[in-house]
């Protein structure tokens, strides 16, 4: 069988493969790779076994290449389905929270959708906890398989006006059971590529976890945009918003073949403590206080982000007044600069640190955001919107760009992907996911319309506080060299 290749390291004339594979009595085979240049096998790994590749010097760029593609797809659907469900927040308003006040079913809808991200705490401990116990890969596809369901639900379910109370109830369940996912999905991707990295390369390994989710993003964009183009706007209200969904539902089979091929990573399994799903609880109490300022350092990248995407659309009409054509065209040109730049952010914070780059997109977006969302409210135009996007965008990949990486290299190594779960869902639960909820609130109440820019603002100073309050040492994570382990001062 062919052993996965997760590295290169040249000696004289030969070159050698950072591999694992299983042999028939499971016994890990591992081929270690050390900063010093030297070969050795790592703790507890009874056998280390050498390979000579030089006849095919392009197999570990391939297959490491082939790797992370496939566990970044998983965040896809994800992504895909929360974005329709923000774009289309109107129209499903209407179609299962029908009231005589526009404001209070737009209002539901939105909190809906915010309403899956309070799950993600709960999958963070529960499927994060079985990932850290049953691996990476089969936790990957365990919530590839509760995002599926989620989906099919909401776009197969008819309308309140058709089938009455049920109908609220069954999409609040998907977005509830899509939340539950999501909450270790995003965690065990993260944590899969920072441990296949290669040496002082993981911030642009990791990188890649968000700019997959720009993908999504575009692609909704596009089936949008498309949707508007082919239906007239009474169609699309009436049934239209449930093509999108319905494309995702088609996209799920190519999703689980491809992740199928998955290959389970080194650092896993080379691990001999596995904990039990009462330790994982244990052991994530004992870790609440690194825990809790992960949770503040998120907070800065989740409400840029779910405000530069999923709100998008909705304020852009609602509160600009733009056409839904130009608030999309702005949102997939977001999702195409946000995947430009995040690699180029990832690995500009593999050379200069990931502090002094989060410190510096955190500083810039507590000065610049509500004077930009000022600028842009005091004559909207499409022009305007996609340059405060794009400056938002760019804060936004500078952050995310070290923050995501720097979240891995934080938490306990045994229970990694349960504790940056939850950090990461919390954040997104208390604060993303309810960005586009905020905002209306928030303009509604004082009659601003460039209230989003305080909510930003406010973001920035907690992620600020979190940054502040850690400190750092080098320490080794996974497989892939040295990385920064923070600590509370």
């Amino acid at each position: 069988m062919d052993l996965p290749i997760f590295g290169t390291w040249e000696s004289g004339n030969r070159k050698y493969l950072l591999t694992v594979g299983d042999l028939g009595d499971s016994t890990a085979t591992l081929l270690w790779l050390k900063r010093e240049g030297k070969i050795a096998p790592p703790v507890n790994a009874p056998v280390a076994k050498q390979v000579t590749i030089a006849e095919k010097p392009g197999d570990a760029r391939k297959a490491s290449v082939k790797m992370v593609f496939i566990a970044s797809s998983c965040n896809f659907l994800e992504m895909y389905d929360f974005m329709v469900f923000g774009y289309y927040a109107p129209a499903i308003a209407r179609a299962y929270f029908p009231t005589t006040s526009q404001f209070v079913s737009l209002m539901l809808a939105l909190a809906t959708f915010g309403a899956g991200f309070l799950m993600r705490p709960v999958g963070a401990i529960v499927l994060g906890g079985y990932i850290d116990q049953r691996g990476r890969r089969l936790g990957l596809l365990l919530t590839l398989s509760l995002m599926a369901l989620g989906t099919f639900s909401i776009a197969a379910m008819p309308t309140f006006k058709t089938v009455g109370i049920i109908a609220p109830l069954v999409v609040i369940a998907g977005r509830l059971l899509q939340g539950l996912s999501a909450g270790a999905s995003v965690g065990g991707v993260s944590v899969y590529l920072a441990e296949i990295s290669t040496p002082g390369k993981e911030g642009f390994y990791v990188s890649w976890q968000s700019a997959s989710q720009q993908v999504a993003v575009m692609l909704a964009s596009l089936v949008g945009i498309g949707v508007g183009f082919l239906l007239p706007a009474k169609s699309v209200e009436q049934w239209g918003w449930r093509i999108p969904f319905l494309l995702g539902c088609l996209l799920i089979p190519a999703l689980f073949w491809m992740q199928s091929a998955l290959e389970e990573t080194p650092a896993f399994l080379r691990s001999t403590r596995r904990p039990g799903t009462m330790e994982v609880f244990k052991s994530v109490a004992k870790s609440w206080r690194i825990i809790t300022l992960g949770m503040l350092l998120v907070i800065l990248t989740t409400v840029t982000f779910y405000l530069i995407t999923a709100y998008t659309p909705t304020f852009g009409t609602a509160v600009l007044n733009l056409s839904v054509s130009q608030t999309l065209t702005a949102t997939l040109c977001i999702g195409l600069s946000n995947f430009i730049l995040l690699p180029i952010m990832g690995s500009l914070s593999d050379r200069i640190g990931r502090r002094p780059q989060l410190i510096t997109a955190a500083v810039v977006a507590v000065i610049s955001g509500y004077p930009t969302m000022l600028w842009l409210t005091s004559q909207p135009s499409f022009e305007r919107l996609l340059i405060a996007e794009l400056w938002f965008s760019l804060i936004f990949t500078a952050y995310n760009g070290a923050m995501v990486v720097y979240l891995t290299e934080i938490m306990p190594p045994e229970i990694r992907t349960s504790s940056f779960s939850l950090a990461y869902s919390l954040a997104v639960g208390i604060f993303g996911g309810f960005t586009p909820a905020i905002c209306t609130w928030l303009i509604h109440l004082g009659k601003n319309r460039a209230a989003p820019g305080i909510w930003l603002s406010v973001a920035a100073v907690l992620s600020l506080g979190a940054i502040a309050m850690l400190s750092r040492r080098r320490e080794p994570i996974g497989d892939a060299g040295s990385s920064v382990i923070a600590q509370e001062t």
